[in-house]
């Protein structure tokens, strides 16, 4: 007889709420320093990793503006400091400015900063590109060299966005099995990336790491958004409504509510679904302006579904491609392109 062990349970981590107030004490600590001018080189990239890490969590758009002028500004008052560019590469990648962000990465070893930290970030930087081969290298490289934690699970994330789950679960497995920290972020990240990985092949399975996930951080929007989609897709669909709703109405990142307005609207209540969907398309129509390569994938999708703009989707699908040739990418513009068609033909019938 096969025992499923909880995830949760077989690797013990802090409460999330102890450690997300911890994160919060962390930074706010950083920033008085900062304040009063106290801040060394290294200290201004933790603050940015910290800040980032948050955004990450609670699903908070606001904190990775924060990073992200942070890490500007540092880079204008220090070019001489390959550490400032090395931060402002890590705020320029989670903003899907890939090309600039491996400009501020060789820089950074221009003025010194070699070594793993540069070597990861340009792995992160070629897989979510789509240039696996070159980021396999990289990876491989790191995971002979230091066979830890954060090097098993990059190669996890790389095989899974390849669609290698096979080999993804076993590197999950060694990941986790590596883990030497009490802190339940980079864990509950490695279990939402598992998750994520299931969610078009195996709902259930999905589901189970989705749910370690939020258990060990319940703070975790992006972990509990996705389980939301699975709890829908295995027909909990009041389960799903309910963490939608509660997801939409505290972050900033209109996903949530995107989401939400799909999920009400396929039960028939319109009324709300309007609502949220206003809501959602004002939000995104901001976020674009600000950051298009972060938000084109995520506009694309709203617009092919409750968004109800094929053609706007298929703009934006086409600016995601360009910024990252990876298959989803192409799968997306696809869909886009069909959409078009599509209502191309129910206009001319």
């Amino acid at each position: 007889m096969n025992v499923v062990v909880n995830p949760v349970e077989a690797i013990r981590t802090t409460h999330g709420t102890i450690a997300l107030s911890h994160l919060d004490g962390q930074i706010d600590g950083l920033e008085r320093f900062a304040a009063r001018g106290e801040m060394e080189s290294r200290a201004w990239v933790e603050l940015v990793d910290l800040i980032t890490l948050r955004a990450q969590i609670l699903g908070r758009i606001a904190d990775y503006e924060r990073a992200s002028l942070i890490a500007e500004q540092r880079s204008e008052v220090a070019p001489g400091d390959g550490l400032a560019f090395l931060s402002r590469a890590r705020t320029r990648a989670s903003l899907h400015r890939f090309a600039e962000a491996m400009a501020d990465l060789d820089h950074a070893a221009e003025l010194g900063q070699t070594g793993r930290e540069i070597e990861v970030d340009k792995a992160a930087i070629l897989q979510a590109v789509g240039l696996y081969a070159e980021a396999m290298t990289i990876r491989r490289g790191i995971a002979d060299a230091s066979p830890d934690f954060e090097a098993a699970g990059g190669l996890a994330s790389l095989y899974a966005d390849i669609g290698d789950t096979d080999a993804a679960e076993q590197w999950f497995d060694k990941s986790s099995l590596r883990y030497r920290s009490v802190s339940p972020f980079a864990l509950a990240q490695l279990e939402f990336q598992r998750g994520h990985m299931w969610m078009a092949h195996d709902p259930e399975r999905a589901h189970r790491w989705l749910l370690a996930a939020w258990q060990r951080l319940p703070q975790y929007a992006q972990a509990e958004g996705h389980l939301a989609e699975v709890e829908e897709a295995l027909g909990d669909r009041h389960s799903a409504i309910a963490r939608l709703e509660r997801l939409a109405a505290e972050s900033d990142d209109p996903d949530f509510a995107a989401e939400l307005a799909r999920i009400l609207r396929d039960a028939g209540r319109h009324g709300e679904s309007e609502q949220w969907r206003s809501y959602a398309e004002k939000r995104y129509e901001t976020l674009l302006a600000w950051a298009p390569a972060a938000f084109a994938d995520h506009g694309a999708h709203f617009w092919l579904s409750v968004g109800g703009e094929p053609a706007r989707a298929l703009a934006l699908a086409r600016i995601n491609l360009e910024v990252r040739a990876t298959p989803k990418a192409r799968r997306l513009f696809d869909a886009a392109l069909a959409a078009c068609a599509n209502t191309a033909i129910a206009r001319s019938a």
